[in-house]
């Protein structure tokens, strides 16, 4: 079973502690109800001495009890209680996991972009020396963009590649003719050649290429991380419905009012009263499978030769050799431009660009903080391994809340609590979900009234996993951007008493751009960042997936 569950519940029980069972006299004492009862921290006010008559009851059967109406009551509500406490303390480690999973992969791929971002500085201001100082600003503006994509701004990546080739191509282009007198207006008919001249050969196809599918799938990959974590804390919080508060209130505290404490339920007596509790969180199992089984196939593309560290960490490799190209075939370049974009007078400086450049070879990044595919490889092992371990989560509860309650060890079943004796349960066990429930004898429910709450984050694990699927085809949908939510951060996947917010799937976004490059040169990562969101329109694409 789940380790994050078991570690869960194995610190808070609705086990009723044992107190040895009475004989079978009417007068029977009530000195361990009463104990009990005072032990809880309720007072004793109007609780029995010794059993009464128990016509009153409307939930134990009612035979001679122990329990007065409002005793009956006050336990109900305690049961209900403890088993929503259950609930949380159960998703509260299972967000834990997730947010251990976003806080490691969040941190590296910043630190990735981070290193790239402190070699590309490095390298050109060694290689190209005064061409990169003043023209310093397209590469921190690219690495900002590159950020503000993968913190969920509202960035088209591929405009924001074309828009640093053709700066880049404006910048060469006047920087290796000085001689002119260049206006603005030329050097924008200049960028506006850059698909028919292909002045960087193709590398700016190939990088546009890797680095958008590397940025999709790994602010893709963190967002279902995320969103993850939002529905376990939100189906976490649903109050349990009064047909379940009845049924848990039968299974746990009604035996002390028989005065049969230490009576423990019978197996499948107490999963039909689970699975009827919990047929609503039983339904997202689906989903949340292919959420997992989806997200699993992302990570798995995570290393490798075109993994996500080559990638990042090879952008200032790529630029330096478009660079290169470019000045290398200058001249037939500058022929081609002057037909497309006319003629230039002299009357620039004397200097050309090549007397400013200093070419001491290719750009090449150095690994400094270690191996990082050894890293990469670790992360992906271990989140794979949580996300398989995940799969069952919302089938297995009712097995697992039960699994340190039910009585067991020889004649367990013929003297356990079914719910009226102690004596053998017949009923069959219930199937999961909702639909299944239509004849369970312990919990009355309405299989035509889903839980609305649980319905919508089925909804959205359908929308994350929609998009992770893109994901793994390179194909991106835009997230949505606004500046009016500036207090909403947080991972996702914080637990209720430690976050008092989390961000939903559409989240609106205020990230304040990352410096270029920090004074310590680290990526200090948190997971009270904002992370990236979906737009509301994604809606209308799920009512398509419904259709199916």
């Amino acid at each position: 079973m789940d380790s994050f569950i078991i570690a869960a519940l194995a610190v808070c029980s609705l086990t009723a502690p044992a107190y040895g069972d009475k004989g079978t006299s009417k007068a029977r004492s009530c000195s361990d109800i009463r104990q009990f009862y005072s032990g809880k921290g309720f007072t004793l006010d109007g609780v029995p001495q010794s059993e009464i008559s128990g016509e009153h009851l409307r939930i134990c059967p009612q035979g001679y009890t122990c329990c007065t109406s409002d005793m009956e009551d006050t336990l109900a509500m305690l049961s209900r209680r403890e088993m929503e406490g259950l609930l949380k303390d159960a998703g509260r480690s299972l967000q834990t996991s997730l947010n251990g999973q976003y806080k490691a992969f969040d941190g590296y791929f910043l630190e990735l972009l981070n290193r790239s971002a402190i070699s590309l500085q490095e390298n050109f201001h060694q290689t190209f020396g005064l061409l990169y100082y003043q023209n310093a600003q397209i590469f921190s503006e690219l690495y900002t963009d590159l950020r503000n994509y993968y913190r969920g701004s509202n960035v088209n990546l591929e405009e924001v590649l074309n828009e640093f080739w053709a700066r880049l191509l404006e910048k060469l282009f006047y920087q290796e003719n000085k001689q002119y007198f260049i206006s603005e207006d030329y050097l924008e008919c200049v960028s506006k050649q850059i698909e028919t001249l292909r002045p960087f050969g193709e590398t700016p196809r190939v990088m546009k290429t890797m680095v958008t599918r590397t940025f999709v799938a790994t602010r893709s990959f963190v967002q279902g991380l995320a969103v993850g974590g939002e529905v376990v804390r939100k189906v976490s919080q649903v109050q349990l419905s009064q047909e379940c508060m009845r049924a848990m209130m039968t299974m746990t505290y009604c035996p002390h009012c028989r005065g049969m404490a230490s009576a423990r339920p019978c197996a499948s007596y107490c999963s039909n009263v689970m699975k009827g509790c919990l047929a609503n969180q039983a339904d997202l199992n689906t989903e949340w499978r292919h959420l997992a089984e989806t997200m699993m196939q992302v990570a798995g593309r995570f290393d490798g030769p075109s993994g996500v560290d080559n990638v990042v960490l090879s952008i200032p490799t790529r630029i330096s050799e478009a660079m290169f190209t470019m000045m290398d075939n200058i001249e037939p370049i500058n022929n081609k431009l002057f037909q497309a974009c006319g003629n230039l007078r002299e009357g620039g400086t004397s200097s050309t660009g090549a007397d400013d450049i200093v070419k001491k070879g290719k750009v090449t990044v150095e690994d400094r903080l270690g191996t990082s595919t050894n890293q990469m490889e670790k992360l992906v092992s271990d989140v794979t391994m949580r996300l398989r371990e995940m799969q069952p989560y919302w089938v297995s509860l009712p097995s697992v809340l039960c699994s340190d309650r039910v009585a067991t060890g020889t004649g367990a079943e013929d003297k356990c609590w079914n719910g009226m004796s102690r004596a053998r349960y017949f009923p069959e066990v219930m199937g999961d979900g909702l639909a299944s429930q239509i004849n369970n004898p312990e919990v009355e429910i309405d299989i035509t009234k889903p839980d609305m709450t649980i319905r919508q984050q089925i909804m959205q694990l359908k929308i994350m996993t929609h998009r992770l699927k893109n994901a793994l085809n390179g194909q991106d949908v835009d997230f949505q951007d606004t500046s009016d939510d500036v207090s909403g951060s947080g991972s996702g996947v914080c637990a209720d008493d430690v976050c008092a917010r989390s961000p939903r799937l559409i989240i609106p976004v205020t990230h304040r751009p990352v410096d270029y490059l920090p004074e310590n040169k680290k990526v200090k990562a948190s997971a009270n960042q904002n992370l990236p969101g979906i737009p509301i329109y994604l809606l209308s694409l799920l009512m398509l997936l419904l259709r199916r």
